[in-house]
């Protein structure tokens, strides 16, 4: 299994990165005390990049056992794969960090919906992706939203498999 394109570049860049902090440590400029104890120098930068690589790897274990990532053995090397989980949680911090913007046209957003009692689970993550969206509640399902997020919201109707049971609309006002 190859591993993830994105996986792979925040790997290689935080190698990088650690290579490049090497680099400077020898091309910076030193204190006095640094060039007459270099090797008290070296070893506290030794310690700091151990301690930075340490805090990494509990950062991933924590993603791990939070059921955001998983840590695989790959074609000889371990790789980090986004989990269910993990994916919705970057969707919603996409969601979330995006900058609403109200319609240009003026109209409001509507959904209603009447999702059955045996998609409860469905029906409640709808609701809080619309949440997040920045849709306000009408009804029990019946949400209007004036923000700029049509496209958004058809994605999740797709993503949630629950086209048959929702009506959107685009409309003047609400009263």
């Amino acid at each position: 299994m190859k591993l993830p394109i994105t996986d792979a570049f925040l790997w290689k860049l935080y190698l990088f990165i650690e290579k490049m902090d090497k680099a400077y440590d020898v091309l910076a400029p030193h204190t006095m005390h640094q060039v007459v104890y270099p090797e008290e120098h070296r070893l506290r930068r030794e310690y700091q990049i151990l301690k930075a690589r340490t805090k990494f790897s509990q950062f991933i274990k924590n993603l791990g056992e939070r059921g955001y990532i998983k840590v695989k053995a790959l074609e000889g090397t371990r790789g980090i794969i986004l989990t269910p989980k993990g994916a919705k949680r970057v969707l919603l911090a996409r969601w979330k960090s995006k900058q609403k913007k109200r319609r240009k046209d003026g109209r409001w957003v509507m959904i209603i919906f009447d999702i059955p009692e045996k998609q409860r689970r469905t029906r409640g993550l709808l609701r809080e992706a619309l949440i997040n969206l920045g849709y306000q509640k009408l009804q029990q399902s019946a949400w209007v939203c004036p923000y700029d997020v049509y496209k958004e919201t058809e994605e999740i109707i797709r993503s949630y498999r629950v086209i048959p049971y929702i009506k959107l609309f685009l409309i003047e006002e609400v009263v």
